[in-house]
């Protein structure tokens, strides 16, 4: 299925519109994560470094940290990088989708406009800052965009009966995904999911899976090969003392939850929501669990008869498995878990808005989804100008969040306001007794040795006068 001249218009509109949209990502720095997987991280300053480090987690995803850092453009360099590879990501997905879709003889009409609307959300959705203006955030996107060529090399592999992109480039480009971030596991899970919306036969499930036999050799690979790696052992080990499984599964419920309103709440993204681990089964958890279940139901049962409404919901809660289920996290949860997620949604919303709605409503959704969320994505990308404008607006939407208090308080003491500074680091403390990190930072920044601290936001000693002196004894 070449790229007819409307799918060619589709592309230019999704193009310029991310541009628009992120235009204001340059002016973001360095934040949180980026500073222990990029700045401080000796295996990615140079291409040397990067290959003594060998082998490592996520090498590929390392590599290109490694030549973002040996070219020269520094933190700009770093942004241009990461908006072009959320471009791809974008246009890839409208071209699977529109893979996945039946052509149409009218122009931008019906499963073809779908495609293009949920491209759309996709690509200018705010949440997808986190991977986009987040720097280190490239982990998600990247996998993603190599997750995404290798599902559109396999569906037009099975639609011209192409064995080398079936069973050679795609689990290749897979393998790619994989050296990237180890969430887009579930791609051979997603390859069937996309199967069944693709055929209108009911005997589609075993033709996929022969298929889609060497994506599921090369997962298999994958994982032999990371329980090779120390590193991966280490973190593995570490994830599974984390918490009970039980006690992850009624958390991630609530998880789950929230980044399902996520996508509709723009008011409420935060970098750092720090959601608290759940550990009692009250009313209220049970009706979470309940509601996730019966969604995930729904969808199961309605891969027989309703493949799209299958698609839209067994897609979400699939590229959420991996960070939201049973390996237990350090962090609950993170919006730019949504950045592949919100797909299925997105599409299932889109059909069925198309199917109700007038055809000139249906012309008005297109600028007003562009207007809409572009600006929403520019108001985002706001936030991570500097760290007191990050870390202030997480502080300010988890007001139980110490770290993003005790971060808040570090940047603005090394910006000279000390006040706020011993003000957010004091709640710090308040909230977590435990952590005394923000206690020493506090006795530090008012000794005026805190690392890092301007010599012009040093403290003033206080000028004494010295005392008289004594009387002269009598004779």
């Amino acid at each position: 299925m070449p790229p007819s001249r409307v799918d060619r218009s589709a592309a230019i509109v999704l193009f310029i519109a991310v541009c628009a949209a992120y235009f204001n990502s340059f002016a973001g720095d360095y934040q949180f994560d980026d500073y222990n997987v990029i700045v401080h991280d000796a295996s990615v300053a140079s291409l040397a470094g990067w290959l003594h480090a060998q082998p490592s987690i996520r090498p590929l995803l390392k590599l290109t940290y490694a030549l973002n850092n040996v070219s020269g453009l520094g933190l700009y360099g770093f942004h241009v990088v990461n908006l072009l590879i959320h471009l791809a990501a974008s246009l890839l997905v409208y071209a699977v989708l529109r893979r996945l879709t039946h052509d149409d003889d009218l122009v931008f009409r019906d499963q073809r406009m779908a495609a293009f609307l949920a491209a759309l959300v996709f690509a200018l959705h705010p949440a997808q800052t986190e991977a986009v203006t987040y720097i280190s955030g490239r982990s998600t996107s990247l996998a993603a965009m190599f997750a995404l060529l290798s599902m559109l090399l396999w569906l037009r592999g099975r639609e011209y009966e192409d064995r080398r992109d079936l069973h050679l480039r795609s689990p290749f480009v897979f393998l790619l995904a994989l050296l990237c971030k180890e969430y887009v596991a579930v791609l051979p899970l997603a390859l069937l999911l996309a199967a069944r919306l693709q055929s209108g036969r009911m005997r589609w499930l075993r033709s996929a899976l022969r298929e889609s036999a060497g994506h599921w050799l090369v997962l298999a690979a994958a994982i032999g090969a990371a329980l090779a790696v120390p590193r991966y052992r280490e973190l593995a080990m570490a994830s599974l003392d984390a918490r009970d499984i039980g006690i992850n599964l009624l958390t991630q419920g609530h998880a789950i939850v929230y980044l399902a309103g996520q996508m509709v709440r723009f008011d409420r993204l935060n970098a750092d929501p720090a959601l608290p681990v759940v550990a009692t089964l009250d009313a209220g958890s049970i009706a979470i669990v309940a509601a996730v279940a019966a969604t995930l139901l729904v969808g199961l049962l309605a891969l027989r008869r309703s493949p799209v409404l299958a698609f839209s919901i067994l897609w979400f809660f699939l590229w959420l498995a991996p960070t939201n289920s049973f390996i237990p996290r350090l962090d609950v949860a993170n919006d730019r878990q949504l950045y592949v997620a919100l797909i299925g949604p997105a599409l299932g919303i889109a059909r069925v808005l198309l199917r109700l709605a007038p055809r000139i409503v249906q012309w008005a959704l297109v600028p007003l989804l562009i207007v809409g969320l572009a600006l929403a994505t520019w108001q985002r990308n706001a936030i991570y100008v500097d760290e007191i404008a990050f870390w202030r607006d997480a502080a300010e939407k988890s007001p139980h969040n110490a770290r993003a208090f005790a971060n808040l308080g570090n940047a603005l003491a090394l910006a000279c306001r000390t006040s706020e500074a011993e003000q957010a680091l004091s709640m710090a403390f308040e909230l977590d007794p435990t952590a005394t990190q923000p206690v020493i930072n506090l006795a530090l920044l008012r000794a005026g040795t805190l690392p890092g601290l301007p010599a012009r936001c040093a403290p003033t000693p206080v000028a004494t006068t010295p005392p008289p002196p004594p009387d002269p004894a009598p004779q």
